[in-house]
């Protein structure tokens, strides 16, 4: 089942790719087919298989020969390598589920937030819609809890987005509140782990720049969010334990 996960993930992992690219561009994710950017010649099925093909074609378009960013196969292996681990850590049964179905959207959100600035409602609504009916299914028990922590999640940042609207979007407080919904509690984890890296990160760019300067920079905050989610993922419950037992 791992071994499945893989192959799904880098199928699905090309496919993210075309998201993040045509997505905020308004364009459609189905046609026209994969092109070259440069010749627009069209992409062969042969020549769009995940990592190997930009391997085989030494990272250029067979026609042109222009180059073609690393970043594509990083991404169909980066979402291959977190299906298999979703899949390793919660089994290959329906507990892997929510958490694939959450790897599938951070990926894309990630990409976008870095290149536009933007976390895209739709990507965001299909997190809201789709986390409840998959809990609706596999763990009716558990989707109060989750709807809470949507909720909850959401409120915190709605706040900090209020108080400081320079420093924190919508798409951040709409994504949190999504977050909660695949997470549940754990995403307790996940928000601590994204504000204490986006401060490190807000730091050392002030450090390397200055504090006028580095205050004025944009850093965008969905991979934050999206890296707290992912270790919230894994261990986020273990954490929400650790804390209980500890200060309980």
């Amino acid at each position: 089942m791992p071994f499945a996960a893989v192959l799904m993930g880098a199928i699905f992992g090309s496919f993210l790719n075309v998201v993040a690219y045509r997505l905020p561009r308004g364009e459609s994710l189905s046609r026209p087919r994969s092109r070259c950017p440069g010749c627009q010649r069209p992409i062969r099925p042969y020549e769009n298989v995940p990592v190997l093909s930009w391997l085989m074609l030494r990272g250029r378009c067979r026609g042109c020969g222009m180059r073609i960013s690393a970043r594509y196969p990083l991404v169909e292996a980066a979402t291959a390598a977190l299906c298999a681990l979703v899949v390793v850590a919660k089994g290959a049964d329906t507990d892997a589920l929510l958490g694939i179905v959450l790897v599938l959207l951070l990926v894309p959100i990630t990409l976008i937030d870095l290149d536009h600035r933007i976390i895209p409602n739709k990507l965001v609504l299909v997190g809201a819609v789709t986390a409840p009916a998959i809990l609706a299914v596999v763990a009716p028990d558990d989707l109060v809890e989750h709807l809470i922590a949507g909720v909850s999640a959401g409120g915190f940042f709605l706040l900090a987005a209020l108080a400081y609207p320079r420093g924190m979007g919508m798409g951040d407080v709409k994504l949190a509140a999504v977050l909660g919904l695949f997470l549940g509690r754990a995403v307790g984890p996940a928000v601590f782990i994204a504000l204490l890296s986006g401060t490190l990160v807000g730091a050392a760019v002030i450090a390397r720049k200055g504090a006028r300067e580095g205050r004025k920079t944009a850093v965008p905050f969905g991979p934050f969010l999206a890296l707290g989610a992912v270790v919230a993922l894994f261990a986020g419950e273990a954490l929400v334990d650790a804390y209980l037992s500890t200060f309980a």
